[in-house]
């Protein structure tokens, strides 16, 4: 039963929400590009909002570089976690980034490693070699804690990490 219900509104999504949808991200990216922040930053919070992960990831940008915004690490954190929850890689990356680097979060070299494991995981060289280096740098037993929660992360389908 539950199928028949997905179905029409997975086609309604790919026939009928995306064009607009990828229409307005568009517009987003021409605005970001010349420099319109303040477009930019209504066009993807609007997206964003509707759960639009590439939308999510690019606010976490501007967020973080303070573009259109005023710099604001938890915040840039929160659209991150967001679209790395919908397994946008790059999102995944600039999130072990500010675990990393403490920005947002209380630094932790742990979900560093976590978020830049499951990046990997998806084919991304850059998070490979960044969980590599960090790996050198945290104890053998925290790196085990971090593949477990990693693992878990996906069973969970990222929520909650």
């Amino acid at each position: 039963m539950k199928r028949l219900l997905i179905l029409p509104v997975l086609l309604f999504t790919l026939l009928v929400a995306s064009p607009a949808f990828s229409a307005d991200l568009q517009k987003g990216w021409t605005a970001y590009e010349s420099g319109d922040y303040a477009t930019a930053l209504r066009e993807y919070t609007s997206l964003a909002k509707q759960g639009g992960r590439a939308a999510q990831y690019n606010l976490g940008m501007m967020y973080q570089k303070g573009k259109g915004t005023p710099q604001d690490y938890k915040t840039a954190v929160k659209w991150y976690r967001l679209a790395a929850e919908q397994r946008h890689v790059s999102a995944q990356i600039n999130l072990g980034l500010m675990y990393h680097n403490g920005q947002g979060v209380i630094q932790d070299n742990v979900y560093a490693h976590v978020w830049w494991s499951i990046a990997a995981s998806a084919g991304s060289k850059t998070a490979s070699e960044y969980r590599d280096i960090v790996a050198g740098r945290i104890l053998p037993a925290r790196i085990e804690d971090a593949q477990k929660i990693a693992r878990e992360c996906v069973r969970k389908k990222y929520k909650g990490c």
